[in-house]
């Protein structure tokens, strides 16, 4: 048997993360089973029809770039990758009267702990974000693009790459794209699995041939981005959402969701659930709806905690977490961030101390060691927090840890330093009796578990 055969058996089929039919009103994922990926497929179900309508194929006239870039801005449409920054007025950031080579850029290196979404977008609907990019490129005045996937994700290139031959082929792609006078190359580029090529300017070092490290802001990518030219950088479920909007209408959209919150989001709900998995729900579906989707927690548990948005946001206690909707303005008001939409559910099984342990040393390793604070903070915090739950912890190492945090957070280029610390504040002010438990009695709290 050769490797190829070997890894055969555990390659998933969507069944185990979307297929579930436990989503709620769906938009992406709609129409989905795991093998109706393909062009024509797609056009069955209704793909591509909103690229026809923006470029006004079939149609008496077609729609100005402000037209799309207003109906996105209605939408209330908010970058799923993390910031939740409005769509619409990213895209009208993009100087579109500048003369000269002007890029489109995919971010689909997803390496958050927790979050993945963005690969089964591309491995089981990859067509929705090439027709989604192209609308954007249309509204931008973009001639070129790139989907930079995360580096770890073979199989998932070679689904986009073949994508892109049938859109090519049929004309999606390319000069002239159906018979109008608008041009769009779109290209996939393969990432190097680095968690650091996730931010957007270290994403664009990195097409460039160069080590993914951030850069400073200002200039900021609309100014000057991929090989010095204006830029603008959308996560893959962002350009998913954009031809329902641009079909049924910004208001339609906004409506799907709440105020300032439009749509449906997809959320990966991981850790202490009975069905783990992608779920996608309108934006404001109340987190105790969102976890009955999952199964509830682990049979025989009580939800303990939960990180609502990737590992780099704070965790919520379960008392606090049970009053949120999932929607970008109720996760803040509780002190948290909805980031990528990666649930983290832990029950009362797991010592919160041994968690932060193992955030800690991904983001210490995951540092790229540009900025001092980041560089020697992220090291520094993974060796305290590391020393408590080996049962070596002293009494100062809560105020120390969090006045490594303090000297970290907004310090850095990028927004990794943060990541890095807002984890480790709120553990130890969600759940200081732990750590000091730790300290106290050189064991956790709870039963030890590996």
């Amino acid at each position: 048997m050769n490797l190829n055969d070997l890894l055969a058996g555990f390659a998933s089929s969507g069944a185990e993360t979307c297929f579930h039919n436990r989503h709620l009103n769906p938009q992406i994922y709609a129409g989905l089973d795991g093998k109706n990926w393909n062009l024509q497929a797609y056009e069955a179900r209704g793909g591509y029809q909103a690229l026809r309508k923006v470029l006004g194929v079939g149609t008496e006239t077609a729609l100005t770039q402000d037209q799309v870039i207003a109906t996105v801005k209605e939408s209330g449409l908010r970058g799923r990758g993390g910031a939740g920054f409005p769509t619409g007025l990213k895209w009208s950031f993009m100087p579109r009267q500048f003369p000269g080579a002007k890029h489109l850029v995919c971010n689909s290196d997803e390496g958050e702990p927790g979050t993945c979404k963005d690969r089964d977008i591309l491995m089981f609907n990859p067509h929705i974000v090439i027709e989604g990019m192209a609308i954007a490129a249309y509204a931008m005045g973009i001639s070129l693009g790139y989907n930079y996937i995360h580096g770890e994700i073979f199989q998932v290139y070679e689904r986009f790459e073949a994508a892109l031959e049938e859109a090519r082929s049929a004309g999606y792609l390319g000069d002239q794209i159906l018979g109008s006078n608008f041009n769009f190359q779109l290209h996939a580029a393969h990432g190097f699995g680095a968690y650091i090529c996730g931010e957007e300017t270290a994403l664009l070092e990195s097409l460039e041939g160069k080590k993914g490290q951030p850069r400073f802001k200002p200039p900021f990518p609309a100014s000057f981005g991929l090989y010095g030219r204006p830029t603008t950088i959308n996560n893959t479920e962002t350009f998913a959402a954009v031809p329902w909007i641009i079909r049924n209408g910004g208001q339609a959209y906004l409506e799907c969701g709440k105020p300032n919150n439009g749509g449906t989001k997809i959320y990966s709900v991981s850790g202490d659930v009975n069905l783990p998995g992608n779920y996608e729900v309108p934006m404001g579906t109340s987190f105790a709806k969102l976890l009955e989707l999952a199964g509830g927690v682990r049979t025989g548990r009580k939800l303990k905690a939960v990180i609502p948005g990737g590992s780099s946001s704070p965790v919520l206690p379960a008392s606090v977490m049970m009053d949120c909707t999932m929607d970008y303005d109720s996760i803040a008001k509780a002190g948290s961030m909805l980031g990528s939409g990666a649930v983290i559910v832990l029950d009362d099984s797991r010592c919160m101390v041994k968690s932060l342990q193992r955030l800690s040393y991904f983001y210490m390793h995951e540092s790229c060691g540009q900025c001092t604070p980041c560089r020697e903070g992220t090291g520094w915090l993974s060796r305290m927090v590391d020393r408590i739950e080996s049962g070596h912890g002293r009494k100062e190492d809560m105020d120390l840890l969090n006045s490594v945090a303090d000297n970290i957070q907004g310090r850095t280029i990028c927004a990794l330093g943060d990541a890095a610390a807002m984890p480790v504040r709120a553990m130890i002010k969600h759940f200081r009796p732990e750590f000091e438990y730790h300290v106290e009695h050189k064991t956790c709290m709870v039963s030890a578990y590996v």
